[in-house]
C-alpha cells in the first residue's frame, strides 16, 4: 500500500486544508513521507504542544494562516499552487462547541466548503477533489442499524447539521459546476469521505474522550467521564488518513466511477461504549482512576451511531487494520513517549505511520 500511494502522490502538489489541525497534521506528516509537495490552508495553531508544531509542520509544507470564510485569500491560494489533489479537512469539528458558536459552525463548515468550491472552480486544469465530512451527517434513528451512505442525512445539533448542509452544497457544486457528463470540460473528480470518532496522539481538543484521558493521566488526576453508554465507531486517526488517500487515488485514476461518498470506519465489533473505551486506555497507560460526572442540561449528543463500512471495502478494497484495543495502544503509546521524551516525538509520529503500513 505504502508504495502504491507514493506512485500516486509523489512529486504531486497537494492543497490540504485544515493542516494544524489534528487529522491534518496526521494528514501532513503521512504526505510528507509519500513525497507529496504540500500547500496547507488553516487557522493558526493554539498552542505550542499542537500536532503541527511537534511534527515541525513549518518544515514540511508552505503554510497559508488564514479562514475558510475569506474567500479571496482562498482563492488566491488555491490558484497560485495550481493543486493536482485537494484534500479539504478544516472545519469547526466540535460538537459541544457548536451549542455555543452554532452561526460561525455553520459558516465555517458550509459556507466556507462552497467558497474552496468556488475557488476550484477556476482551476484550468484537471484535479482531484476529496472532502471530509463526518459520520454525524446522518439523520441518527438512535438504532442499531449501521447508516449507509445512500441514507438519510440530517443532524440534531448545529454541527451535524453544518455537515449534512456541507454535503448538500456538495452535492450542488457537484452537479452544477462539476458534473460527469462534463468531465472532459472540467476535470474535476469530486469524492466525500464520512468519518469520526477518531482517536490518535496529538489531540488536545477539549470534550474528547482520550484527550481528556490523556491530560489527567499526566498530571495523575481523576478522570471524569459525561456519557459512559455512548457508543461510538473508534478508530485510529491514520485509518481514515489513509482511506482518504486510498480514495483520492481511485477517484484521480477513475474520477467517474468514484465520484461519491464513501463510510470510514472500524469494524462493527469495534463500536464500543464510552467506559470501554476509557478501561481500556487505563490498562494501555498502567494506572488511573475516573468517575462519572453528572451533570444538569447537557447539550444533545448521540447516543449510538454506527457506520456500513462495507462499500469502501467492495469499492476501495481499504479495511481497517486496527481493532479497538490496537487503536487505543497506539494513541497511549503516544502521549505516554509524549510525557517522557516531547523532543522526539516528530520522528516517534513518523514511526507510527511506517508500523501501520507495515500491519
Amino acid at each position: 500500500m505504502l508504495n502504491q500511494l507514493k506512485d500516486t502522490y509523489k512529486g504531486k502538489r497537494v492543497f490540504l486544508t485544515g493542516h494544524t489541525g489534528f487529522k491534518g497534521s496526521w494528514m501532513l506528516k503521512t504526505l510528507h513521507l509519500l513525497g507529496a509537495e504540500v500547500k496547507g490552508y488553516a487557522l493558526a495553531p493554539q498552542t505550542e504542544d499542537d500536532l503541527y508544531h511537534l511534527i515541525q509542520g513549518d518544515h514540511i509544507c508552505e503554510s497559508v494562516i488564514s479562514d475558510l470564510r475569506d474567500r479571496d485569500a482562498l482563492k488566491k491560494a488555491v490558484l497560485d499552487f495550481q493543486p493536482d489533489f485537494v484534500f479539504h479537512l478544516a472545519a469547526q469539528p466540535l460538537v459541544r462547541l457548536s451549542y455555543e458558536i452554532p452561526s460561525e459552525t455553520f459558516e465555517v463548515n458550509a459556507i466556507g466548503t462552497a467558497n474552496l468550491l468556488d475557488a476550484i472552480r477556476l482551476l484550468e486544469k484537471k484535479c482531484t477533489i476529496v472532502l471530509i465530512t463526518t459520520d454525524k451527517v446522518y439523520h441518527n434513528n438512535e438504532w442499531e442499524y449501521p447508516y449507509r451512505e445512500n441514507d438519510r442525512l440530517g443532524g440534531y445539533d448545529p454541527y451535524s447539521a453544518s455537515k449534512a448542509c456541507t454535503e448538500l452544497v456538495i452535492d450542488s457544486y457537484r452537479n452544477s459546476f462539476f458534473n460527469s457528463t462534463k468531465f472532459d470540460i472540467h476535470q474535476k473528480g469530486i469524492a466525500v469521505g464520512r468519518a469520526g470518532n477518531v482517536i490518535g496522539g496529538g489531540d488536545w481538543s477539549k470534550d474528547r474522550l482520550i484527550p481528556d484521558v490523556a491530560k489527567a493521566l499526566s498530571k495523575s488526576e481523576e478522570i471524569l467521564i459525561r456519557n459512559p453508554k455512548s457508543i461510538r465507531p473508534w478508530q485510529h486517526v491514520l485509518e481514515p488518513v489513509v482511506a482518504y488517500l486510498i480514495l483520492g487515488a481511485k477517484l484521480n485514476d477513475e474520477p467517474l466511477k468514484f465520484n461519491q461518498a464513501f463510510n470510514f470506519g472500524p469494524y462493527a465489533t469495534d463500536a464500543l461504549p464510552v467506559v470501554e473505551m476509557l478501561e481500556l486506555a487505563l490498562k494501555c497507560w498502567g494506572s488511573g482512576k475516573f468517575r462519572v460526572e453528572q451533570l444538569m442540561d447537557q447539550p444533545h449528543e448521540a447516543g449510538l451511531l454506527k457506520l456500513d463500512i462495507s462499500k469502501a471495502i467492495a469499492d476501495l478494497g481499504w479495511k481497517p487494520k486496527m481493532n479497538a484495543l490496537g487503536a487505543v495502544e497506539t494513541t497511549m503509546n503516544w502521549y505516554k513517549y509524549f510525557s517522557e521524551s516531547p523532543e522526539n516525538i516528530a520522528e516517534y509520529t513518523s514511526s507510527q505511520i511506517h508500523k501501520y503500513f507495515n500491519l
